[in-house]
C-alpha cells in the first residue's frame, strides 16, 4: 500500500550540496525540514546493484536506518541505445579517473564517441533516466520514475549543464542540455518527470 509522506525531517541520501540544495527547494513548500547524509556524516554506502531503483534503494535505505527518519535517494543515468543500454548505471563510473583523480566527463564524453563508432550501428537514439527512491526505517519504500528521450551529438555543444549534457540532444528543442538555460532544462528533465510523480504520489493531498 502507497505511504504518505509527512511533514518534518527527510533525509537526502547524498553528499551532493547542489543537489541537496536543489531538492531541498523543490520539497520545503511542502513541509519538509531536509537534511543531507553528509551534514549527517552517513557513510557512503557501496552501490553494488545492476538497475537504478536497486542502487537508489541502497542509498535510500542506508540513510533511513542511520537517521531513523525517511530518506530520499535518487539514482539516474545515460542509456544508449547502440550501446545496448550502456553507460547505464555505471554513467558516472565512465568519467572515473584511474589514478584516483577527480571525474572527467570530457573523458567519459569520448568513450561514448569511441564505442559507438565502433559499435557500426547508426542508432542514435538514447534516454536519461532517474530513479527516486523513498525509504522509511521500517523498511517500507516507495519509488518515482522519470525519462527524457533524445539523441547523441558530436562533437558536445553547449557550455551548461554536468555530466553528459553537451552530447545529450534534446529533438523538440534542436539544442543539447549544455546549451539549455538550466531553468529550461529542469523544467523537462528525467529528475523533473520523476519529482513529479513523487510529490502527486507522496506528498500532493
Amino acid at each position: 500500500m502507497a505511504r504518505r509522506l509527512t511533514p518534518g525531517k527527510l533525509v537526502i541520501a547524498s553528499h551532493n550540496a547542489g543537489k541537496v540544495r536543489e531538492i531541498g527547494e523543490l520539497l520545503r513548500p511542502f513541509g519538509m525540514a531536509v537534511a543531507s547524509a553528509g551534514d549527517l556524516g552517513l557513510p557512503v554506502p557501496e552501490e553494488r546493484e545492476t538497475t537504478f531503483a536497486g542502487n537508489a534503494a541502497i542509498k535510500a535505505h542506508a540513510a533511513a536506518r542511520a537517521a531513523n527518519a525517511p530518506a530520499l535517494a535518487d539514482d539516474s543515468g545515460l542509456e544508449i541505445a547502440a550501446l545496448g543500454g550502456a553507460p547505464g548505471v555505471h554513467a558516472a563510473d565512465w568519467a572515473e579517473d584511474t589514478k584516483g583523480g577527480p571525474r572527467n566527463f570530457r573523458r567519459a564524453m569520448l568513450r561514448v564517441a569511441r564505442e559507438m563508432t565502433a559499435s557500426g550501428s547508426s542508432d542514435r537514439s538514447a534516454r536519461f533516466v532517474c530513479c527516486l527512491c523513498i525509504a522509511w526505517p521500517d523498511g517500507h519504500q516507495e519509488f518515482f520514475n522519470g525519462d527524457v528521450r533524445g539523441e547523441i551529438v558530436w562533437p558536445p555543444r553547449g557550455a551548461r549543464g554536468f555530466g553528459y549534457d553537451p552530447i545529450f540532444l534534446y529533438p523538440p528543442l534542436g539544442s543539447t542540455f549544455g546549451e539549455m538555460p538550466p531553468s529550461r532544462k529542469h523544467a523537462l528533465s528525467h529528475r523533473a518527470e520523476a519529482f513529479a510523480r513523487l510529490i502527486d504520489g507522496s506528498l500532493r493531498r
